[in-house]
């Protein structure tokens, strides 16, 4: 959650009421909203979540302090039972306070959905045909979500290669979607599945696989940070 600040000296030797205060004066948070914290999972509401509901697990909350990303302080709740994870984070994050924390980028949502072409007669000619037919197989896959275009996403280029295995050559088309804020497995499973027949009569292959990859080269995100001594982070 961001905060005024997030070098919160001294925080672990507070009680639970101290912290919580403490909290709600550098948060936005109100008083209700620190209570949500003390209320354990109503079982109606538990049974409403899941099947098979025959109980509550809980587990501690702790709070991560010392953050800065992208020069914004934070302090970032831990849901944990493991020792020493939430000082290990704490500890980190201090070692680079002084350095202005983290700093973040990513790239474009971009997922993979790959489709396997057999059997194809001339693999040269097929690449060739599926290139110059882009521009309609991506229209085919964005009639999938109409609300995932709607919000900038959709499939953004198809790339093919072949594929030689020594035993048997094939055609595989990658296609690259971008899934916004989702994490894409259903729509790319959807849009590789839909595009199957197209390619299968633009080829003169058979369609196999049709399936999302978990190769996310065009998905990265990424965090550095400059991490001083034990000596000085102390300061």
């Amino acid at each position: 959650m961001p905060v005024s600040k997030s070098r919160l000296k001294g925080f672990y030797k507070l009680s639970l009421e101290e912290k919580h205060d403490f909290i709600q004066n550098i948060s936005s948070l109100e008083s209700e909203d620190i209570d949500r914290y003390l209320q354990p999972l109503e079982l109606e509401l538990a049974q409403n979540l899941v099947e098979n509901v025959i109980g509550i697990f809980s587990l501690p909350i702790g709070l991560g302090t010392n953050f800065v990303i992208d020069d914004q302080p934070y302090v970032i709740p831990f849901v944990t039972e493991e020792s020493s994870v939430v000082a290990s984070a704490c500890n980190a994050a201090r070692r680079c306070h002084i350095y202005g924390g983290f700093q973040t980028s990513n790239d474009d949502p971009i997922m993979i959905g790959q489709v396997q072409i057999l059997n194809v007669p001339n693999l040269i000619e097929a690449k060739q045909n599926i290139l110059e037919h882009k521009e309609e197989i991506m229209e085919l896959c964005d009639s999938c979500s109409k609300t995932a275009v709607k919000l900038g996403g959709g499939c953004k280029n198809i790339e093919v290669k072949i594929l030689d295995q020594g035993d048997e050559v094939m055609l595989i088309v990658t296609l690259l979607i971008d899934v916004r804020d989702a994490m894409g497995a259903n729509l790319v499973n959807t849009m590789a599945e839909k595009c199957g027949p197209l390619l299968e009569e633009l080829t003169g292959g058979t369609v196999l696989l049709r399936i999302l990859s978990n190769l996310c080269i065009h998905r990265m995100a990424r965090a550095r940070a400059i991490f001083s001594p034990m000596e000085l982070s102390k300061k």
